[in-house]
């Protein structure tokens, strides 16, 4: 019996690397997305396949809409459709509103919102197509940020970009919940990456205290959230924006 398929954006590095595993643990055949890094992406795949797992390279740059849709048309003439979609390619370019740069305006709605909103157009309509095995799940997750729910000075267009995603994901989970397909957001708060390790330890402690948990979160701590969203524990779960930042916004 063939695998079922889940496909992550953003999967080469950080958070996405981490889900892409665990995905790959439970059982999934990953499409590993990535954008310009095929050497990291190929190191993951082979982490996975060391392990056991199944994985495989796709590349696109989820900002254009061509290879998005010619990617998803391979997906599905190869595997028949989508059970699992992770939305969770995306960048900062943090900037203080007066000295934002157009340029990187664009990039960051680009990739963040309208990304997500290409990937999760083209997946739905295989998962709408494909002939799913009984019992088995369709979901499709955004990974957003806690920065979405709080703001951040210095960081007002990846808040809005990633509060977009979950007024999205509200509106998109109406449309195919009757279809069995459920949508859900996941919000990370501070996670150890490597985007974490160039604060410095002043910047670090600062953050400390704003957590009540009083430590920095783990990829695991998404990736297994993420797990649990795709698979038929989370069958009653749509719709729904979950946070996973140990207290920092309640």
């Amino acid at each position: 019996m063939q695998k079922l398929n889940a496909l992550v954006t953003g999967a080469s590095r950080g958070i996405g690397a981490c889900i892409a595993k665990t995905l790959a643990q439970d059982g999934y055949h990953v499409l590993l997305n990535y954008c310009s890094n095929e050497a990291k992406a190929k190191l993951i795949q082979q982490e996975i396949q060391n392990e056991g797992g199944s994985a495989e390279l796709c590349g696109f740059d989820v900002s254009e809409p061509s290879q998005v849709n010619e990617k998803f048309e391979w997906i599905g003439k190869t595997y028949g459709g989508l059970s699992v979609l992770v939305n969770n390619a995306g960048i900062t370019l943090d900037s203080l509103l007066l000295r934002l740069k157009d340029e990187d305006l664009d990039k960051a709605l680009s990739i963040n919102l309208k990304g997500a909103i290409y990937c999760t157009r083209a997946g739905a309509k295989l998962m709408l197509k494909a002939k799913q095995a009984s019992g088995t799940e369709r979901s499709i997750i955004h990974i957003s940020s806690v920065i979405a729910e709080t703001g951040n000075a210095g960081q007002a267009v990846y808040a809005a970009t990633k509060s977009g995603l979950i007024g999205f994901s509200k509106s998109i989970a109406r449309e195919l919940a009757s279809r069995q397909i459920r949508v859900n957001v996941v919000t990370p708060g501070y996670i150890q990456t490597d985007m974490t390790e160039v604060l410095t330890d002043t910047q670090k402690e600062a953050i400390l205290h704003q957590i009540p948990l009083g430590f920095f979160g783990t990829p695991d701590d998404v990736a297994n959230l993420v797990s649990f969203l795709a698979s038929p524990k989370s069958k009653y779960l749509t719709g729904q924006v979950i946070s996973v930042n140990g207290g920092m916004y309640m």
